[in-house]
């Protein structure tokens, strides 16, 4: 019996040219990838993408070395096919032109203005490919004050707020600006960007009102940065209040935080009353709902020091895994704090195969890569895992014989340094 073939992704049949490097662009692309389309890397000859040397950590062989490869490269480049081009050479521009004149998307983030010379700018390939959707990632936008500024995730961090909400206050042990542990400004402006060519995708073909046409993205990370403060600018807007660094206490819930437990810490993140009242039952306490301090979570965040004064020594009396036996039946939302490396090792999250080992067939000595499942599940068009991140211009041959070229026409660009 013939086994069944996986469903077709639901991008299948999209061509994305993927000409950005780093975390933001990438992790736009590699969500396009996972979702089915055909996402080509155009890399740098000899030297690729800057994340392939941003290490330590590096990928290891078989033989449990080190390679050369960084590890931050297989964090978002999945599902994808490498080629090098050497976009600075009149071959290589017009290898990248033909290869737009054939794609849905082009995804780029290079300096506002920085591919005009090259006559890959959105104008440009417009003219060649009037349906195709560019998406341009930038520091700061394609106008403004600061467009011609390079911008980095923690940059934006430090301008758009972030920073000043991240971390203890002042005055408190380990107060001051604090970043985010994860470049949060690169992966959010990623997937706004791939949401908004999803978007320009569907404005183009979408069956009832399609335009036929493609569009001009213009996505900056400054903009996704303020897009992200969510509730907090939400308070500002309302109050004129900036907002100033709590710790991980939630500014409008109570008892939202972590706690020290009889052997380390305890995470709980009470959304309302009820969740309280059962917390309080449990706790041996129920008299804190009964309190008119803490009845309602208004009060209790007007008066969170006198609650935290009663909690905090209670919380102390159990061990981390007890708090959790005692109210995980209890829909009291509580947690441990876990190390990435416990995280990976938790029963849910390997139920629920988060971590994913793709084989890699690159000549390199390096046999499989393990990658972070996309955490998108769709019942009909579900996520494939059908490519390892690639090793530099692991495709360029493969690539251009699909864009017509035979042998002796590869090997001419080969030697005269396009490729």
């Amino acid at each position: 019996m013939t086994p069944p073939t996986a469903p077709a992704g639901a991008l299948a049949g999209i061509k994305v040219l993927d000409l950005s490097r780093v975390l933001a662009g990438p992790w736009c692309t590699q969500m396009l990838a996972d979702l089915g389309a055909d996402v080509v890397k155009v890399e740098r000859p000899q030297a690729g993408d800057d994340t392939r040397h941003w290490g330590p950590p590096f990928l290891k062989d078989d033989a449990g070395r080190d390679t050369r490869e960084a590890s931050y490269f297989t964090a978002c480049n999945r599902n994808k096919r490498s080629i090098t081009v050497d976009m600075a050479h009149p071959e290589g521009q017009a290898l990248l032109r033909r290869m737009a004149a054939e794609a849905d998307v082009v995804v780029e983030n290079f300096k506002v203005g920085g591919l005009a010379q090259y006559g890959l700018d959105y104008a440009s390939l417009k003219a060649l490919n009037p349906r195709l959707v560019y998406c341009s990632i930038t520091g700061f936008g394609q106008d403004g004050p600061y467009a011609e500024r390079a911008g980095y995730d923690l940059m934006v961090q430090a301008m758009c707020g972030l920073m000043s909400i991240t971390g203890h206050a002042d005055g408190q042990p380990g107060g001051g600006p604090l970043k985010v542990g994860v470049a949060v400004v690169d992966v959010f402006t990623g997937l706004y960007a791939s949401n908004a060519i999803l978007a320009a995708l569907n404005a183009r073909d979408n069956a009832r009102n399609g335009t036929g046409e493609g569009q001009h993205i213009d996505m900056a990370l400054l903009d996704v940065g303020m897009a992200v403060l969510a509730n907090q600018a939400a308070g500002y807007l309302a109050t004129g209040q900036a907002p100033g660094r709590a710790g991980n206490i939630h500014p409008s819930l109570a008892p939202y935080q972590d706690f020290r437990s009889r052997d380390g810490n305890v995470l709980l993140a009470i959304g309302n009353d009820g969740q309280f009242a059962r917390f309080c039952q449990a706790c041996g306490h129920p008299e804190w709902a009964q309190d008119a301090r803490f009845a309602t979570n208004t009060a209790r965040v007007q008066h969170r020091a006198a609650l935290l004064a009663l909690m905090e020594p209670v919380l102390q009396t159990r061990s981390t895994a007890e708090w959790i036996a005692l109210l995980e039946d209890k829909a009291v939302p509580c947690g441990p704090i876990n190390t990435i490396a416990q995280a990976f090792d938790d029963p849910q999250v390997r139920a629920r195969g988060i971590r994913r080992e793709l084989p890699r067939d690159a000549g390199d000595g390096i046999a499989h890569v393990a990658t972070v499942a996309n955490p998108m599940r769709l019942s009909g068009t579900p996520v494939s895992y059908h490519r390892a991140p690639p090793a530099l211009g692991q495709h360029t041959d493969e690539v251009l014989r699909e864009l017509g070229l035979d042998a002796s026409a590869i090997a001419a660009l080969k030697a005269g340094g396009a490729i």
